[in-house]
C-alpha cells in the first residue's frame, strides 16, 4: 500500500466559493451517509491551477445503486461501468464508485482468446428464408456474444479503493482527490510535483499505458498543449514506438476528440503539437500536409472561443466540421443530392465526418453570400431571419469573416422585434418597421369629369 501525500488547505487551496455548489451538495450527502467522496480528476487539476474547470467530478466509495437512493435525480448510466449522473436542471454532476485496474493474472487463461475469437464470429442477418439451422446456429452466437460482453462488464466493473483508483488513471495530475471534510489535497502518484513543474507524466509505464487506449497519447499532447506543460520523456519515446497504435481506436471517440480540442480555445497549439509528435499524421494525414489557409481558420476559431470564460452554445458541431473542412476544400461547393449515404459521406483521414453535421455545415456556407448582401429588399433580410440555421450562419460569419460591421447589422436586426410581437399596452407591432417607412407618393385623384382613356 501505498502512503499518500496529504497536503493541508494551507500550502495548496481550494475555496469552497470555487466549487460548484451542486457538487458540494453531492459531496456532503455522500458524507452525512458515511461514504466516502472526493473531488477528482481534472477539476482538483484546473482549480489548483486557478483555472475553471469544465466538469466537476466525484469518486465515492458508493456503489451506484447507493447513489441513486440518496438522489431523487439521479441516473444510472454506461455499459462497461456503471456511473451515476446526477442531475441539476441541464448541468449534471458525475458521480464514479472508486475502481481499480484488473490484475491480468486474475483473469481466465483463454478470456482475451475466446473475446477475439467472438467478437470475430460473423453474425450476419439472416435472410427471411433462412432454415431452422441458420437461425439456431445465428442465435447461439448472438448469445455467446452477449455473455462474453457480459464477463468483459464483470471484468471491468471491479470496484477498489481510493488508492487503486488513483492508480488506473492515466497521467500524474489527473490523479489528484481534494477532500471536502479535511480541505486537503490526496495525492498518491506524485501529482502535486508535477503540478509544480508542469509536467506531464504517465501513470505505470507509458508504452503499456498507450497499448491498453492509444487515445492517451493523443491526451498527453492535448493537456500539454492547453496547460502549457512538458511532455515527460518516457511518453516521448513510448509515443514514437506506439504512435500507429491509434489507428486501434474507435473513429467515433477521435471524433469527439477532435471536437474538444476545436472547443477549448488552445486548438492551433494542439494540433501543432500532434503534428510535431507526428499523430496528426497517423489520425488525418490531410491536416498535417495542410496549408496555411488551415491554420488561419483555427487561430480565428481559438480568438472567438477565448472571448468566453465557457464554451458557448453557439460553437456547434458542424462550425467545427466547417472550420476544417473549408480549408480544406471539403465544403462549400454545390454537391448533387444523392440518396445513397455512402456518396454524402465526407472522411478526414481516420475520421468519418458526421453527415448531420456535414449537411447542416452546407446550408450554413450556402447563407453567406445572402448574408454579405445589405443592399438585399429588407422583406429578403427578414425572410433570412427566420431560416433554421440562422444563429450558426452568424456565428461563421463572425468567427471566419471580416466584416463586423455586417455581424451587427444582423444582430441588430434580430434585436428588433418581430411583427406581431404583444406590446405592453396590449397592441402588437406593426408590420411595418422603421427599415420600411418611406415617404410613399401620393397618387394625383383623377377629376370624375375627367375623360376616359380611350
Amino acid at each position: 500500500m501505498v502512503e499518500p501525500t496529504v497536503v493541508a488547505r494551507s500550502e495548496h487551496s481550494i475555496s469552497r466559493r470555487d466549487i460548484d455548489p451542486d457538487a458540494l451538495k453531492v459531496l456532503y450527502r455522500l458524507h452525512e451517509h458515511s461514504y466516502t467522496a472526493y473531488l477528482v480528476g481534472g477539476s482538483v487539476r484546473d482549480l489548483l491551477l486557478g483555472r475553471q474547470p469544465k466538469d466537476f467530478d466525484i469518486g465515492t466509495s458508493a456503489h451506484p445503486h447507493q447513489v441513486k437512493k440518496l438522489f431523487r435525480n439521479c441516473w444510472i448510466i454506461g455499459r462497461r461501468f456503471r456511473l451515476a449522473h446526477v442531475k441539476f436542471g441541464a448541468k449534471t454532476i458525475e458521480v464514479a464508485t472508486f475502481r481499480r485496474q484488473v490484475d491480468p493474472g486474475e483473469l481466465p487463461q483463454d478470456a482475451p482468446d475466446t473475446d477475439e475469437a467472438l467478437d470475430a464470429a460473423p453474425e450476419a442477418a439472416l435472410p427471411p428464408d433462412a432454415s431452422l439451422e441458420e437461425q439456431i446456429r445465428s442465435e447461439g452466437t448472438h448469445l455467446a456474444k452477449v455473455r462474453a460482453h457480459e464477463r468483459l462488464i464483470h471484468r471491468d466493473n471491479t470496484f477498489g479503493t481510493p488508492e487503486e483508483d488513483a492508480f488506473r488513471r492515466d497521467f500524474t495530475i489527473n490523479a489528484l482527490f481534494y477532500d471536502i471534510a479535511s480541505f486537503s489535497i490526496i495525492d498518491y502518484v506524485g501529482g502535486l510535483r508535477d503540478l509544480e513543474n508542469r509536467l506531464i507524466r504517465c501513470i505505470g509505464d507509458p508504452g503499456v499505458r498507450f497499448i491498453e487506449d492509444p487515445v492517451r497519447m493523443m491526451r498527453a499532447v492535448v493537456f500539454a498543449a492547453r496547460l502549457d506543460f512538458r511532455i515527460d520523456q518516457p511518453i516521448l519515446d513510448a509515443m514514437d514506438a506506439h504512435r500507429h497504435e491509434i489507428g486501434h481506436a474507435a473513429p467515433a471517440r477521435l471524433v469527439e476528440e477532435y471536437f474538444k480540442i476545436l472547443r477549448s480555445g488552445y486548438a492551433e497549439n494542439s494540433l501543432r503539437m500532434l503534428k510535431e509528435t507526428r499523430l496528426l499524421r497517423e489520425m488525418t494525414p490531410e491536416l498535417d500536409a495542410a496549408e496555411p489557409a488551415l491554420w488561419e481558420s483555427v487561430t480565428r476559431l481559438d480568438r472567438y472561443r477565448r472571448q468566453f470564460t465557457a464554451v458557448p452554445d453557439t460553437l456547434t458541431n458542424a462550425i467545427l466540421v466547417g472550420t476544417l473542412l473549408a480549408p480544406l476544400g471539403l465544403a462549400g461547393a454545390p454537391r448533387r443530392f444523392s440518396a445513397d449515404p455512402l456518396e454524402r459521406r465526407v472522411e478526414l483521414g481516420m475520421l468519418p465526418m458526421p453527415r448531420r453535421d456535414v449537411e447542416r455545415l452546407h446550408q450554413i456556407l450556402t447563407l453567406q453570400s445572402r448574408l454579405l448582401d445589405l443592399r438585399a429588399p429588407f422583406r429578403a433580410q427578414r425572410a433570412l431571419l427566420h431560416r433554421h440555421v440562422i444563429n450558426e450562419a452568424l456565428t461563421w460569419l463572425e468567427i471566419h469573416s471580416d466584416r463586423p460591421d455586417v455581424v451587427e447589422h444582423w444582430r441588430a436586426l434580430q434585436r428588433e422585434p418581430q411583427p406581431g410581437t404583444p406590446l405592453p399596452d396590449g397592441n402588437t407591432v406593426a408590420a411595418v418597421t422603421p427599415h420600411q417607412r418611406r415617404r410613399r407618393r401620393r397618387r394625383r385623384r383623377r377629376s370624375p369629369s375627367a375623360a376616359p382613356r380611350e
